[in-house]
């Protein structure tokens, strides 16, 4: 976990204390079932909650100490806390095994870290639905292959961004939804020293569900599946993100990201206003796409256990949490004061010479019985002008020009296929579509 790159609330998830009270949390309610249960005596679980109900502060430099002798995290722990509550502590743990700890723990944190995530994704959604409505009828130019293709409007961008990022939620609703199992069923998951009603009060407790088999550690194809999930999020950022630089091209310059005052560009150019904010989110995706490929390669574990996956996890848990909820945020701020230029969109548009309406020339000639290869041709050879001439000539004057053109439509009919407003007959049924 990077410093520059993290926020508070996702990063205290994640601290060694945060850790240790969800630790407490399963134990002391798993020993509370015990007591109910007459495996162990009810005054031990009073004990634990007694002693949690002075709030005390977990000492994390006293657990690495024991943990420094005893090579073993959990034992460590457990060794600690007995030292505070006394006797009664003697009754935690009992018929449990150190990844029902573990592995519940990590649910905890993955289920917590998404509820995080999709208030993130929230804020965004707001902020594009907000830009989409401002631009819904900012015409400016589709480009395929980088190049003008035809004309669409802003709001149709950011409507398309809208879409996307819904898909994503929903995709992250579905990965908590699996992620958040609980498993306390003892060694290799037999439940052969603890009874599953201490699993299933555990999950209750906790917001989880118990795990239908857990072998011991709850099985990682679900891990798999949520940090999946967070890489394709990621990627759908670096999607919108590549968009607003290829916008704020000097060449193109349609939109930017927004410029404080007192903000410096670069330590050379004095005139520089660079999009630093997207980059910076491009660099960020590729980071947590990263973590996707060892959570898949953790899937593949030995017989009941093995503990291959745990050095990953202590990387990728936090780091794709906190750099996808610092991401998220980022955008949100990039897109809720992102500098549109629909001047410059219409200038853009306009400096092709009207090549942006090639297409309806195009079948407008087949409508009027030219061949779809003859007008494919007539139109061709006098739009190949116009490129050539760097926009300096106009389409429709060419084709105005043409005789073969002429043979089949008028100019009035011409200068019809000439309106922009035509390409956006259908905003509005988009938009029905993506905002309801």
């Amino acid at each position: 976990m990077v410093p520059r790159y993290a926020r508070p609330e996702m990063s205290a998830l994640w601290e060694p204390e945060a850790k240790f009270r969800i630790w407490f949390e399963i134990e002391a309610h798993a020993t509370q079932k015990l007591g109910e249960l007459g495996v162990v005596p009810e005054s031990a679980a009073k004990a634990l909650w007694d002693w949690w109900a002075t709030n005390p502060k977990i000492d994390v430099e006293a657990i690495d100490a024991i943990e420094a002798v005893t090579k073993h995290d959990v034992i460590a722990f457990l060794t600690w806390v007995a030292e505070q509550v006394g006797d009664e502590a003697r009754f935690m743990h009992q018929g449990m095994t150190s990844s029902d700890v573990l592995d519940t723990t990590l649910a905890v944190q993955l289920a917590r870290a998404s509820d995080i995530l999709l208030t993130d994704l929230d804020a965004l959604l707001a902020a594009i639905k907000r830009r989409a409505e401002e631009h819904k009828y900012t015409a400016t130019i589709g480009r395929s292959h980088g190049i003008h293709a035809e004309p669409v409007t802003f709001g149709l961008k950011m409507a398309q961004a809208y879409a996307e990022f819904d898909r994503c939620r929903t995709r992250l609703i579905a990965a908590r939804e699996e992620i958040a199992t609980c498993a306390v069923s003892g060694a290799v998951g037999t439940f052969a020293n603890i009874d599953p009603a201490v699993e299933e009060h555990v999950a209750q407790k906790l917001g989880l569900k118990p795990e239908p088999v857990s072998t011991q550690v709850i099985p990682r194809d679900r891990h798999a599946m949520y940090f999946a999930t967070l890489a394709v999020i990621a990627g759908s950022i670096e999607r919108l993100a590549v968009e607003v630089r290829h916008l704020q091209r000097t060449e193109v310059l349609e939109a930017e990201e927004y410029f404080s005052p007192g903000q410096k560009g670069s330590s050379a150019m004095p005139h520089k206003r660079n999009p630093i904010l997207t980059e910076n989110l491009t660099g960020q995706a590729r980071m947590i796409r990263s973590y996707a490929m060892p959570a898949l390669e953790n899937v593949a574990l030995w017989h009941e256990r093995d503990i291959s996956h745990s050095s990953v996890e202590r990387y990728i848990g936090p780091d794709a949490t906190i750099a996808l909820d610092f991401s998220l945020a980022r955008l949100t701020g990039v897109i809720d004061k992102l500098l549109v230029y629909p001047e410059r969109m219409q200038a853009n548009m306009d400096r092709m010479g009207g090549l942006v309406h090639s297409q309806r020339v195009l079948l407008a000639l087949t409508q009027a019985g030219v061949s779809r290869e003859d007008a494919y041709r007539l139109v061709q050879r006098n739009a190949m002008k116009v490129w050539e001439s760097d926009g300096q000539l106009q389409l429709l004057d060419l084709l105005k020009g043409d005789e073969e053109v002429t043979a089949a439509l008028t100019n009035e009919q011409l200068e019809d296929k000439f309106d922009l407003g035509y390409h956006f007959k259908h905003v509005d049924t988009v938009f029905a579509r993506v905002f309801g």
